[in-house]
Protein backbone atom coordinates (compact mmCIF):
# COMPACT_ATOMS: atom_id res chain seq x y z
CA UNK A 1 0.00 0.00 0.00
CA UNK A 2 1.44 3.18 -0.78
CA UNK A 3 1.11 6.17 1.61
CA UNK A 4 0.58 9.45 0.14
CA UNK A 5 1.84 12.41 1.89
CA UNK A 6 0.67 15.67 2.47
CA UNK A 7 1.75 18.56 0.07
CA UNK A 8 3.90 19.90 3.05
CA UNK A 9 5.58 16.83 4.11
CA UNK A 10 6.28 16.50 0.40
CA UNK A 11 7.50 20.02 0.02
CA UNK A 12 9.80 19.92 3.25
CA UNK A 13 11.58 16.32 1.99
CA UNK A 14 12.07 18.37 -1.50
CA UNK A 15 13.61 21.59 0.38
CA UNK A 16 15.73 18.91 2.49
CA UNK A 17 17.03 17.29 -1.12
CA UNK A 18 17.38 20.68 -2.80
CA UNK A 19 19.83 22.10 -0.02
CA UNK A 20 22.21 18.79 -0.26
CA UNK A 21 22.06 19.20 -3.41
CA UNK A 22 23.06 22.65 -3.56
CA UNK A 23 26.00 21.95 -1.17
CA UNK A 24 27.75 18.78 -3.19
CA UNK A 25 25.98 18.86 -6.53
CA UNK A 26 28.37 18.77 -9.97
CA UNK A 27 30.31 16.63 -10.84
CA UNK A 28 33.18 17.74 -9.12
CA UNK A 29 32.74 18.50 -5.39
CA UNK A 30 32.78 15.38 -4.04
CA UNK A 31 35.70 14.48 -6.03
CA UNK A 32 37.50 17.07 -4.89
CA UNK A 33 36.35 16.13 -1.03
CA UNK A 34 37.88 12.37 -1.24
CA UNK A 35 40.74 14.07 -3.16
CA UNK A 36 41.93 16.79 -0.21
CA UNK A 37 40.96 13.37 2.44
CA UNK A 38 43.38 11.30 0.68
CA UNK A 39 46.04 13.68 1.05
CA UNK A 40 45.98 16.10 -1.82
CA UNK A 41 46.52 19.45 0.09
CA UNK A 42 47.75 21.76 -2.34
CA UNK A 43 46.14 23.37 -5.23
CA UNK A 44 48.13 21.44 -7.97
CA UNK A 45 47.93 18.32 -6.20
CA UNK A 46 44.31 18.63 -6.10
CA UNK A 47 44.15 19.26 -9.56
CA UNK A 48 46.36 16.47 -10.88
CA UNK A 49 44.42 14.10 -8.63
CA UNK A 50 41.15 14.77 -10.92
CA UNK A 51 41.00 13.93 -14.37
CA UNK A 52 40.06 16.59 -16.59
CA UNK A 53 39.46 19.61 -14.00
CA UNK A 54 40.03 23.12 -15.64
CA UNK A 55 42.00 25.25 -12.72
CA UNK A 56 39.14 27.99 -13.53
CA UNK A 57 36.84 25.07 -12.10
CA UNK A 58 38.45 23.58 -9.14
CA UNK A 59 39.10 27.06 -7.96
CA UNK A 60 35.34 27.95 -7.99
CA UNK A 61 33.83 24.46 -6.07
CA UNK A 62 36.99 24.93 -3.43
CA UNK A 63 35.83 28.06 -2.68
CA UNK A 64 32.08 26.79 -2.77
CA UNK A 65 33.63 23.97 -0.54
CA UNK A 66 34.85 27.01 1.66
CA UNK A 67 32.38 28.71 1.62
CA UNK A 68 29.95 25.84 3.03
CA UNK A 69 32.16 25.26 6.23
CA UNK A 70 33.33 21.62 4.54
CA UNK A 71 37.01 22.53 3.55
CA UNK A 72 39.58 25.73 5.19
CA UNK A 73 41.80 27.35 2.68
CA UNK A 74 45.37 28.15 4.77
CA UNK A 75 47.64 30.36 3.54
CA UNK A 76 51.16 30.17 4.60
CA UNK A 77 53.54 33.91 4.36
CA UNK A 78 56.27 32.13 2.08
CA UNK A 79 57.77 32.65 -0.98
CA UNK A 80 56.41 31.60 -2.92
CA UNK A 81 53.27 31.95 -0.75
CA UNK A 82 51.95 28.64 0.01
CA UNK A 83 48.03 27.90 -0.09
CA UNK A 84 46.47 24.22 1.60
CA UNK A 85 43.19 23.03 1.66
CA UNK A 86 41.95 20.52 4.27
CA UNK A 87 38.74 19.00 5.61
CA UNK A 88 36.74 20.40 8.22
CA UNK A 89 34.93 18.10 11.12
CA UNK A 90 31.94 18.83 9.12
CA UNK A 91 32.84 17.52 6.23
CA UNK A 92 32.90 14.25 8.11
CA UNK A 93 29.22 14.19 8.32
CA UNK A 94 29.38 13.63 4.51
CA UNK A 95 31.07 10.27 4.99
CA UNK A 96 28.31 8.05 4.62
CA UNK A 97 26.65 9.58 1.50
CA UNK A 98 30.16 9.33 0.01
CA UNK A 99 29.84 5.43 0.77
CA UNK A 100 26.41 4.84 -0.59
CA UNK A 101 27.33 6.52 -3.92
CA UNK A 102 30.18 4.55 -4.04
CA UNK A 103 28.29 1.37 -3.45
CA UNK A 104 25.94 2.33 -5.74
CA UNK A 105 28.36 3.37 -8.63
CA UNK A 106 30.28 -0.04 -7.95
CA UNK A 107 26.81 -1.90 -8.56
CA UNK A 108 25.27 0.41 -11.17
CA UNK A 109 28.64 0.01 -13.49
CA UNK A 110 28.07 -3.66 -12.86
CA UNK A 111 24.54 -4.09 -14.10
CA UNK A 112 25.00 -1.32 -16.81
CA UNK A 113 28.08 -3.31 -18.06
CA UNK A 114 26.09 -6.67 -18.08
CA UNK A 115 23.81 -5.34 -21.47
Amino acid sequence: MVVKHSHKECTSSLQAVRDALDVVSGKWKLQIIISITTGNHRFREIQRSIPNISSKVLAKELKDLEEHELIKRTVYDDSPVLVEYTILPYADTLDDVIKALYDWGIQHRKKILKK
